[in-house]
């Protein structure tokens, strides 16, 4: 009897208390329609989004992963800063927490940080923070070093202890994959309006993204996905069918995005897929490739006729020829502005060879390094069109020799890890192996792209690379100790 008393009591507190936040909430919504204060709105959902990260840190971070795809830039609407809303903030205040958390028991095992990846990527942000003291514009090159962190401490450093729950890791590529779906779902039909035009398609996927070359690129990274989901287990008939009207839709977005970059991104991927699964030794292909530059530079003058006499606009949307204008560097404005943009790189390395110019400063920086013969139609005297538009000659202008050598052997060890792992996983374990290589033809079509852009400082870049880079933790230790394991 008094076990049922003490229930009661229970429940008449509990209820008692929805009562009263839900009197509360009801208040809320009740001031903010009648004074006009929508702002308050907001109240009950950060209350709630508290809850979630304090009790239910993992799923929350799932749903970063979910709205990377969704997230708006505020720097549009405030003329101030850029902030990608909901996941910035969302990053940084669960970077605060996992670190108080770190601290107040540990999560992060010691052997983590010895990992030669980490090390190289705690080198290179030591680094990064060298080069925004000595930086021509320290407040812009320590937001820009913040704002990599919240990106980095959360999603890599942390990734593997927020994605170690049962279907975690598969959860993670079937959200990133439909929040870009539902982003091209709407590029596509806001699109279609304009008739697939390809004027059009440098702005129709906006709010979502700032132009269509960021949306190439991450709708690129997606293309695996499908596949990789559908291989991994047997699925029912209606799986099979979501998946593959997924992996249609997201084809159908890489091509209306009307991306050089990132159509040749993919075809490389799949090209160093290939050379892994038929296991192609790493100095055959770096003989190919020094015979490959030997031709091109006993050819180079035919060659460059032969460039000379390429007209194709990258203006046209035609299939075939917007890709025969990736080498058109004698009209073609787009090519040639990258190309003005790659040699001020070059030439502001030259000036401060050493430090660079800080983290994030390459747009302040540009225009007194710009030669007039590489002025083309779509330059500005001031130099205010934005980035290097390449993530390797950024880091060589903004930090440096050392910097640039510590960025590109970052990379350079992450596919050496994840080739590694692919091999084992080929004879351990087979969805292992089947993620791995879901995962190398991801990572590739970000990396061959960042030859022509540069994004890894955007949301929409950074979850999904560092994601996958901690999932490769995850998956290679699981290896290590449970060879069978399951995801």
């Amino acid at each position: 009897m008094g076990e049922i008393q003490r229930t009661s009591s229970f429940l008449n507190f509990n209820t008692v208390i929805l009562i009263v936040i839900g009197a509360a909430i009801g208040l809320l919504m009740g001031l903010a329609f009648y004074f006009d204060w929508l702002y308050l709105l907001a109240i009950p959902l950060i209350l709630a989004v508290l809850y979630i990260a304090i009790y239910h840190i993992d799923l929350l971070f799932l749903a970063i992963v979910f709205f990377t795809p969704l997230s708006i830039n505020i720097e549009e609407h405030t003329d101030q800063f850029g902030l990608f809303i909901p996941t910035e903030p969302l990053l940084f205040g669960i970077m605060l927490l996992l670190v108080y958390y770190q601290f107040k028991s540990v999560l992060i095992q010691p052997q983590f940080f010895r990992h030669p990846i980490i090390l190289i990527l705690i080198g290179y942000l030591a680094w990064l923070f060298i080069c925004s003291i000595t930086s021509t514009h320290p407040l812009v090159s320590f937001k820009s070093l913040i704002s990599r962190l919240w990106f980095i401490i959360p999603v890599l450093f942390f990734g593997p202890v927020l994605l170690k729950r049962e279907h975690a890791i598969t959860s993670f590529f079937w959200l990133l994959t439909i929040g870009t779906v539902l982003v091209i779902l709407f590029t596509i039909v806001n699109h279609a309006s304009y008739g697939f035009g390809e004027k059009e398609s440098h702005w129709v996927m906006s709010p979502f993204y700032k132009d269509h070359t960021i949306y190439g690129a991450a709708v690129a990274l997606v293309v695996p996905f499908p596949i990789m989901l559908f291989l991994m287990k047997k699925q029912t008939p209606l799986y099979s069918f979501i998946l593959g009207v997924l992996f249609l839709i997201i084809l159908l977005g890489l091509y209306f995005s009307y991306t050089r970059a990132a159509w040749l991104s993919v075809l490389g991927a799949f090209s160093i897929l290939l050379l892994v699964l038929f296991k192609v030794r790493f100095n055959y292909v770096l003989l190919v490739g020094v015979l490959a530059l030997s031709v091109l530079f006993w050819k180079q003058d035919a060659i460059q006729m032969e460039l000379a006499r390429n007209k194709t606009e990258h203006t046209t949307e035609a299939f075939d020829e917007r890709l025969q204008s990736a080498a058109n560097v004698t009209t073609d404005a787009s090519n040639l502005e990258r190309i003005n943009r790659w040699s001020c790189a070059i030439e502001m390395f030259k000036d401060r060879p050493v430090f660079g110019f800080g983290p994030g400063t390459y747009a302040f920086e540009y225009a007194r390094f710009q030669e007039p013969e590489n002025l083309t139609i779509i330059s500005t005297n001031f130099g205010d069109m934005g980035n290097a538009h390449s993530e390797y000659l950024s880091a060589l202008s903004e930090t440096g020799l050392l910097g640039f050598i510590l960025f590109v052997l970052f990379i350079a060890s992450v596919f050496y890890y994840l080739i590694t792992f692919i091999q084992k996983a080929r004879i351990l374990n087979n969805t292992y192996f089947i993620i791995g290589c879901g995962m190398l033809f991801s990572i590739s079509t970000y990396f061959i792209h960042a030859f022509l852009n540069n994004f890894l400082d955007t949301d929409k870049a950074a979850v999904p690379i560092f994601g996958m880079i901690a999932i490769l933790f995850i998956l290679n230790n699981r290896l290590s100790t449970q060879p069978n394991g399951r995801i």
